[in-house]
């Protein structure tokens, strides 16, 4: 990273730079980029250099003032001199003031791993703050937001998976500028969910040219992204094109054009769209990849991450699906100006179901908005979209932790299952189920919150009159998480803490749908 004048630094390329908690691997990552062709350096080892002596020693004889001064010296230095390349922080640097600023010209990347996997990595080692846990899960936790709060992409500090990432690193550096970017793990596949303005006709995550998925509305208002492509399959607006017939019809289409397995899908829309697309990929010769190129907010937050994906049937909703992981997602936040607000409003439901399972800042902030807008929500979309894949992660098939996802669906699902999926929007019917699985929850509290939360957005708290009870209590019955050990809820009693597979008597829940029809 040679020296340049002042006068140039707007021509300089941004370097990426790796930041986390000692022992992510933030020297290896370095490595990982050095033999990826840039030019690397770890700033630890450059300080030792400098200093003529190990970290460790020096922090015993001068003092931790004495080493953050000379830490903060060298780093603010390579910094600002830097041009491309790629840099690793010590664990600390981030925590002067002098840095962070500096920091603000670069891509920054936070590598984050669990307090447990990091204490297993540098116990017993010579690291100067290593030697007590209690001190050592202090520090975690008051560096941790500031991480979070630098980064503009996060990745887990595993071993090789820097090297996965390091294409789509190197995009935020050039391409897809000003974009943010979480590097989403599962059981069956990784791969990068990026969140940026006009990003979507700027840069495409994949080699090769997509073949379209879209709806009709959205078809004429994409038109310079789709550009007339013959290749674009046009499927009916709503609900009501999720379903096995229009799916035939799609896979039709898409042997006609002659799709290889070395194609892609792009699926541009919002969740129905998506999970059609992503469902006819995961289908269509075993299994194509897809793009996911989300428009709504419901999709931009929740559904686009994590790789469910389907169809429904007259008797229930997502009822034929597969598990089939995106090959990326690419979220716009831009395009959800050309949204409605009836249906910006349902999309903010799976925001605060998202808030609810998280708890936290997240909850705090989803609660504090009075007027939503979609200029103002990228972090938010970024946040929910972090913590779904979080999820995902740790159970990418539904066999425990991810099925907190479901807060409020079973209800919700059996509510648009009862309507013929023509009453409600996806959000409207799922907020009326949150309200449901708050009362089944005894949180009575919370769900006059939610409630309120969601007569903010003028979103329904009540069943419609022409929905039966007794319709909604069968399709609750057919719902497809049903087992021989019978029906498990997912109840809430505070924001974050949650429970998964609740068997609830009968009565209790026809009790929580008839409060919804008292309200309608």
């Amino acid at each position: 990273m040679a020296p340049l004048d002042d006068s140039s630094a707007d021509a300089r390329t941004p370097a990426l730079v790796f930041i986390g908690f000692m022992g992510v691997g933030k020297s290896k990552a370095a490595l990982a980029a050095g033999r990826a062709g840039l030019e690397a350096i770890d700033a630890d080892a450059e300080l030792e250099r400098r200093l003529g002596m190990p970290i460790a020693e020096f922090f015993e004889a001068a003092g931790e003032g004495e080493f953050r001064r000379r830490e903060e010296e060298l780093v603010t230095e390579l910094l600002d001199r830097a041009d491309g390349g790629a840099l690793a922080l010590g664990g600390g640097s981030v925590l002067s003031e002098r840095v962070r600023e500096a920091l603000g010209r670069h891509v920054v990347v936070w590598l984050e791993l669990g307090a447990d996997e990091v204490w297993a990595r540098v116990e017993g080692s010579k690291r100067p703050l290593a030697g007590d846990r209690e001190r050592f899960a202090g520090l975690l936790a008051e560096r941790t937001p500031i991480y979070e709060s630098l980064a503009d992409a996060i990745v887990p500090g595993r071993r090789d998976v820097v090297a996965s990432a390091l294409p789509a690193l190197r995009a935020l550096t050039g391409p897809a500028s000003g974009a943010r970017l979480v590097w989403a793990t599962s059981a069956s596949r990784e791969y990068p969910a990026f969140v940026g303005r006009r990003l979507l006709g700027r840069y495409w995550p994949v080699d090769g040219d997509p073949f379209w998925v879209t709806d009709a509305n959205l078809a004429p208002i994409f038109t310079d992204t789709l550009g007339g492509d013959p290749r674009t399959i046009v499927v009916g607006a709503g609900e009501a094109s999720k379903s096995w017939a229009e799916a035939e019809r799609v896979l039709r289409r898409l042997a006609e054009l002659g799709v290889t397995r070395s194609d892609h899908l792009a699926a541009l829309g919002g969740g129905v769209v998506g999970d059609l697309a992503g469902f006819c990929a995961a289908t269509y010769q075993r299994g194509i990849d897809v793009v996911q190129v989300p428009t709504s907010l419901v999709a931009q937050v929740d559904s686009a991450y994590g790789g469910k994906t389907g169809v429904d049937l007259p008797q229930a909703k997502n009822y034929v699906g597969a598990y089939h992981q995106p090959a990326a997602v690419l979220t716009d936040p831009s395009t959800l100006a050309t949204l409605p607000a009836p249906e910006l409003a349902a999309g903010w439901v799976e925001v605060i179901k998202t808030a609810l399972i998280t708890g936290g800042a997240l909850w705090d902030r989803v609660r504090a908005i009075e007027t939503m807008h979609p200029s103002g929500l990228d972090d938010v979309i970024f946040a929910c979209a972090r913590a779904k894949l979080a999820i995902v992660a740790a159970d990418e098939r539904d066999a425990g932790r991810r099925q907190v996802l479901n807060l409020g669906h079973t209800v919700g699902h059996a509510i648009e299952a009862a309507s013929g999926y023509r009453r409600y929007r996806h959000g409207e019917a799922v907020g009326l189920g949150l309200l449901a699985a708050l009362r089944l929850s005894e949180a009575s509290e919370l769900r006059a919150e939610v409630r309120e939360l969601l007569v903010r957005q003028r979103l329904p708290v009540g069943l419609a009159p022409e929905i039966e009870l007794a319709d909604v209590i069968a399709a609750i019955g057919r719902d497809k998480k049903l087992t021989a050990e019978g029906l498990g809820f997912v109840l809430c009693t505070a924001p974050g803490e949650t429970a998964v597979g609740q068997r609830l008597d009968a009565g209790s829940v026809r009790a929580a749908v008839q409060e919804l029809a008292d309200d309608g």
